[in-house]
């Protein structure tokens, strides 16, 4: 294996250890949101503000740890991002000892910072490090691991946090309120043990990425396989339309695969099923997600479709679906909700590329704006929540928000990535 074959390869595997444990982190989320539901005795709408703490740290923090990555380079600022990680699952401590859903919500904010450095760097240097037409598989290839991982991890949390769910909420309703308290104590004191674990493993991680054989990339002012001979002259951010709508595709995308994977359980509970067997709905809809991966995103691109034409049909499957689940009930209507899935799997590997392509010496900051776009996971769960409590006898409507961001998504896989800058310097 010659030096250049082998560097590629050792990076895709520490880029492909990081993806993973974005999915553990991240989808950890969909047992927790029932879980402080319970412990907390929170409504829907208020449940869903663990969504909403985590990712509006993207939004947040996406221009700052841009920052953060020019003065520390690509392999320190992962490394600080880690560190980050780790005081937010240290934050749950505290949290878990005096039942405090604030401070919940603060640990989750942290850790959703840590990731937002984390991501703002990863993503761009595993498109950067091949060619763009095979940039969809190299990240579908992080997204198996990413969706493994996140299949893993509330099934995991949910045997130390949720195994007795049932019997838990039923014994609830005959106890005094003195005993409510000690019984919902306990159950928050469960968080303890993981998130101890958790915080030593991304610490130690943070050690390990900082001696690491990862080699930087290059800069944004000195990479050429980024620069198109038309927008190398671009002279603002704010001229790459493209860009934008791919800001906003992402933004819709990012919200509607939160609400898929983070709401399927609360959405189970809400028509009657026990918690027992919804606690691993995620991990079918993450489980759906890894098939679209493997299926479009290695087997069919760029072999047999594009990515941007696998953008298309992700977009029409995410309707179908979405109505499927809107117009059944019971078990089937959980089923299509955890298909979208699969409609969900390639549009990320899809839209990156198409809106940070001849982005130029604008890279770094693009880069920092698609992330920032991780926002949609924070708001339009929300709108699921209040949906859900309005159409407390009817919940699969709450779906219906899924629509407009799959019709935008189509927008922009059939005509948005293809708009041009709107001023260049003479």
């Amino acid at each position: 294996m010659n030096s250049n074959r082998k560097q590629f390869v050792t990076s895709m595997i520490i880029i492909g250890v990081l993806f993973f444990l974005f999915g553990f982190i991240t989808w950890l989320n969909g047992i927790l949101i029932p879980y402080l539901k319970i412990a907390c005795e929170l409504n829907n709408l208020q449940s869903l503000m663990v969504a909403f703490s985590f990712y509006i740290a993207y939004f947040v923090m996406a221009i700052p740890s841009g920052w953060v990555l020019k003065k520390t380079g690509f392999k320190n600022g992962m490394m600080i991002g880690l560190w980050i990680m780790a005081i937010g699952a240290l934050i749950f401590i505290p949290a878990a000892f005096i039942r405090s859903f604030p401070i919940f919500l603060i640990g989750l904010f942290v850790m959703g910072t840590g990731l937002t450095v984390l991501q703002t760097s990863s993503n761009p240097y595993i498109t950067i490090i091949g060619p763009v037409e095979t940039a969809a598989s190299r990240i579908s290839i992080m997204g198996i691991c990413n969706k493994i991982a996140g299949a893993l991890a509330p099934i995991i949390l949910a045997y130390f946090i949720l195994s007795d769910g049932d019997n838990f909420v039923q014994s609830l309703a005959t106890m005094s309120p003195e005993g409510k308290i000690i019984a919902l104590d306990e159950l928050a004191s469960r968080a303890i043990a993981p998130y101890t674990v958790i915080a030593i493993s991304l610490f130690l991680l943070g050690i390990m990425m900082r001696y690491s054989p990862l080699p930087e990339i290059e800069s944004e002012e000195d990479s050429e396989s980024e620069k198109g001979p038309e927008n190398n002259e671009v002279e603002s951010i704010f001229h790459l339309p493209h860009l934008w709508m791919g800001v906003i595709a992402l933004f819709f995308y990012v919200g509607v695969e939160v609400i898929a994977g983070d709401t399927i359980i609360r959405y189970g509970m809400l028509l009657g099923i026990d918690i027992a067997q919804a606690k691993v709905y995620t991990s079918y809809t993450l489980i759906a997600m890894i098939v679209g991966y493997i299926f479009i995103g290695l087997i069919l691109i760029p072999k047999v479709i594009s990515q941007r034409i696998a953008l298309v049909l992700s977009a029409v499957l995410g309707i179908i679906f979405t109505l499927a689940a809107i117009f059944t009930s019971g078990t089937t209507s959980v089923l299509f909700i955890a298909l979208l899935g699969i409609a969900n799997a390639i549009i990320w590997p899809a839209i990156w590329p198409l809106a940070i392509h001849n982005t130029g010496k604008h890279i770094k900051t693009a880069s920092s704006l698609l992330i920032m776009a991780i926002a949609g996971g924070a708001t339009l769960p929300l709108v699921w929540g209040a949906l859900a409590d309005y159409f407390t006898n009817q919940p699969q409507y709450a779906y219906w928000i899924c629509i407009p961001c799959y019709l935008i998504i189509f927008y922009f896989s059939m005509w948005g990535y293809k708009l041009k800058p709107k001023k260049v310097l003479q």
